[in-house]
Parts: structure tokens; C-alpha cells; sequence
């Protein structure tokens, strides 16, 4: 493990591409293309004026190319060049971006420090290097097939958003991936405006994925190590490693932000994280009703509470993988959580979000529970000892739910 986590300036790209904020769309999406960036800041003279991201162009995707770039652009965190690999990861993952801009003490650019950037490093920084990388690895809840029309993209941006959709052909055997990079081919065209350009532009969402999608994927076996799919990540320039089974048929994805999450919680273990607890929700993107969202942080900020009295919890990762479009479909609640004694998993199946994370809830504090029980046991037997500091309740951030519900919102 290094003596100290490496900063922004330890990080970051310093060689930018950038768009003047009055620059058309047309020639930021060019420059994406062209660079195989997903993120560009963008200048008011010489200082930054926001961030214009491919998921801010595909969600507005009628917009004419002629709109100017300051119409879509977006808030990113304030990241200086001080700024540590631990709270650089926290930043990017709360609010969804790939990358972010580093600035200086008066707001000018110097680089950009990206996911890739970050995984690039992740390796000797972390203990759980050499484990298998299954641990995190989540569940994949959408899957194309070779003929589905790209046009169905448009509708699954929030979930491109997150990593690259698995194809796959008749026999369910994984032949490609599609992630936002690739949606943006169809998103930019070398002519703007008119009618005979919207005109293309529709037939263009009516092809099937297969043309679009990039194929062979990325994928590794069970029992590669954490080090190997960071590695893999890096050497074919993508953002997730497919898991596949026996039959070759994909069974769960680990992305860049998994693999950032082990540094997330090390860093907590070690008491250099800001927060007490990170929460990191995926799958609930654009969720519209917003009471059910507060109703499940709540839930979530209890469930820790409870679990802080046998353990230090450090990183909880949420994801919800609903198994149909319709808002009465069931969903899938996973749960992976890091603690200073370990990993623990659980999963819920059913239509009610709230219903859903509650139990899984109450099943981490029942495992962490039965653990807790078990472990003391043979200490006692003869005498026993005095419980030590990791063994004594956790004081939980007060704060903890506005922070949870904050994380959520992000989503």
C-alpha cells in the first residue's frame, strides 16, 4: 500500500480537448467521435463554463445539431488538483459522470480526471487486488438482441449511462456490447439541419444494433482477479468486463465504478474518506415519483443504523434491475455491502421498491447479526477478553440520511 492516496495533479489528463459555449453540438459530437471521449468542457473565453457529456446530447436527442453547446451543459464537482484518488472517485460516482474537470485556486482549467484515469491506477493502491473480481460484479438486468432496432437505445440512455447493454444472438450467446459511445454514431451526422437530414436521421434509429454495437466484448471468466479486469478495462478502452457462464451466455457485469468502489471503502477503513458511509443507488435513474424515493432512504439510513451496532459499514451499493418496462414488472433489489469485517450480499425479488429494500435490510443485519454471534462465541470460552474497538458499536453520521437521499437524487 503507498504512503499517501495520489491527487488530481498525480491523475489527470492535462492534454484537453475543448468547445467554445457557443460551439454547435454539431462539432462537439465530432470532437467526442473523433477523441473517443464521452465528456468536454466547454469555455466562456478562458474559463470553464460547464461540462457537455453524451448522455446530456442522447436525452435531448431531437434537438437540432445547430443548438449551441451552453444549452445543454452541466454542473461538474469542484475537483482541484489537491484533491485525493478517494474523494475524486466519491465525486464521480455520485453524480454519474465518466470524468470531470480539475481546476485551479481561480477556476481555471488544467485537465480532466476521468474513471479510466482512476482505474489506470486503482491496482497496488488497493488490498483486494488480487481477489476475484466475482465480489463485485453486479447482475445484468437489460439484454438486447442482434435485431432489435437502435431506436429502443434512446429509450435505455439511463441505463447506458451506467455500462455497456449486453447483444446477443438467438441462442442468448453474448456476440457485442452497445454503450453511449456507440449510440452516438447515430447521434452525430456530418450534415445538420433540414428536413432531409431528420429524415436520415430516423431511418438511422430503425437499423438494427448489430450494426452499431462493438463486437468481439470485453469478458472474463470466473475467478479473474480485480487487478486483471482493471488491466483488461485499460487495454481494450472500455468501461466494463462481462462475467459469462458455463454455456457462454453473460450472467453479470463489473464496471469501472465497482472496481472504484474497493477504493471508496479502503479508504473509509483507513479514515480518509469524507463520509462515514457511501451510498451508491444504480439502476433507479429518472424514477419519477420522488416520496418513494425518500421512503427508501429512509429505509437504507435505518438499516445502517441497526448494522452499525455489530459492524463499521463503509460502502453499500444498491442496485435495482426491474424485469419488465412496466411500472407493475418486478424488480430485483441487490445489495453489496463493504464493512471492516467484510462483505456481505443479499437480494430481493418483488414490485414493491419499498417493500424490497426494507427486506434486504433486515437480511444484511440478520447476516451481520448470525456473524456477529459466531465470531464472539470461542472468545468467551475460558475467561474470554475485553471487546476491542472494532467490536464495540459504530456511531453513525447523524447526517447519514440527508446524505443517502442526496447520493439518491444524483441517480
Amino acid at each position: 500500500m503507498p504512503d499517501r492516496w495520489p491527487t488530481a495533479t498525480d491523475l489527470m489528463t492535462p492534454d484537453l480537448v475543448t468547445v467554445a459555449h457557443d460551439a454547435p453540438l454539431s462539432e462537439a459530437l465530432g470532437l467526442m467521435r473523433s477523441r473517443e471521449i464521452h465528456e468536454i468542457p466547454v469555455l466562456r473565453g478562458n474559463r470553464l463554463a460547464g461540462l457537455l457529456t453524451f448522455e446530456s446530447i442522447a436525452r435531448r436527442a431531437t434537438l437540432p445539431l445547430t443548438t449551441k453547446a451552453e444549452h445543454l451543459l452541466i454542473l461538474p464537482p469542484v475537483i482541484l488538483g489537491s484533491t485525493p484518488y478517494p474523494e475524486i472517485a466519491e465525486q464521480l460516482l455520485a453524480t454519474g459522470l465518466r470524468a470531470a474537470p480539475v481546476v485551479g485556486r481561480r477556476g481555471e482549467l488544467l485537465g480532466l480526471v476521468s474513471r479510466t484515469d482512476l482505474v489506470k491506477a486503482l491496482p497496488p493502491l488497493i488490498r483486494s487486488a488480487n481477489q476475484p473480481v466475482d465480489g463485485v460484479a453486479r447482475s445484468i438486468g437489460t439484454t438486447l438482441k442482434e435485431n432489435d432496432p437502435v431506436r429502443m437505445l434512446i429509450a435505455r440512455v439511463r441505463l447506458l449511462e451506467e455500462h455497456p447493454l449486453p447483444v446477443v444472438d438467438r441462442k442468448g450467446k453474448l456476440v457485442g456490447a452497445v454503450g453511449i459511445r456507440d449510440l452516438g454514431r447515430i447521434l452525430w451526422r456530418p450534415t445538420i439541419g433540414g428536413k432531409r437530414d431528420a429524415e436520415n436521421k430516423g431511418k438511422a434509429m430503425d437499423v438494427s444494433v448489430s450494426t452499431i454495437m462493438h463486437s468481439p466484448p470485453v469478458t472474463a471468466s470466473a475467478g479473474t482477479s480485480v487487478a486483471e479486469a482493471a488491466r483488461r478495462m485499460i487495454r481494450e478502452r472500455v468501461s466494463s468486463v462481462f462475467l459469462l457462464g458455463a454455456s457462454g451466455k453473460p450472467e453479470s457485469i463489473v464496471s469501472q465504478a465497482d472496481l472504484l468502489g474497493l477504493a471508496i471503502a479502503e479508504a473509509s477503513r483507513e479514515g480518509k474518506a469524507l463520509g462515514d458511509v457511501y451510498v451508491e443507488v444504480t439502476g433507479l435513474r429518472g424514477a419519477s415519483d420522488p416520496s418513494i424515493l425518500t421512503e427508501i432512504d429512509r429505509a437504507v439510513a435505518g438499516g445502517l443504523r441497526r448494522i452499525s451496532r455489530y459492524v463499521r459499514p463503509l460502502l453499500l451499493n444498491l442496485h435495482f434491475a426491474p424485469h419488465a418496462i412496466h411500472r407493475t414488472g418486478d424488480i430485483t433489489v441487490e445489495a453489496r455491502l463493504h464493512t471492516n469485517k467484510g462483505i456481505f450480499y443479499a437480494s430481493n425479488t418483488g414490485w414493491n421498491l419499498l417493500a424490497g429494500t426494507g427486506a434486504l435490510m433486515d437480511e444484511l443485519v440478520a447476516q451481520i447479526r448470525r456473524q456477529r454471534q459466531e465470531s464472539r462465541r470461542p472468545r468467551h470460552i475460558g475467561g474470554g477478553r475485553r471487546p476491542t474497538g472494532d467490536d464495540e458499536s459504530i456511531v453513525v453520521d447523524p447526517d447519514l440520511e440527508s446524505r443517502i437521499r442526496h447520493a439518491t437524487e444524483d441517480e
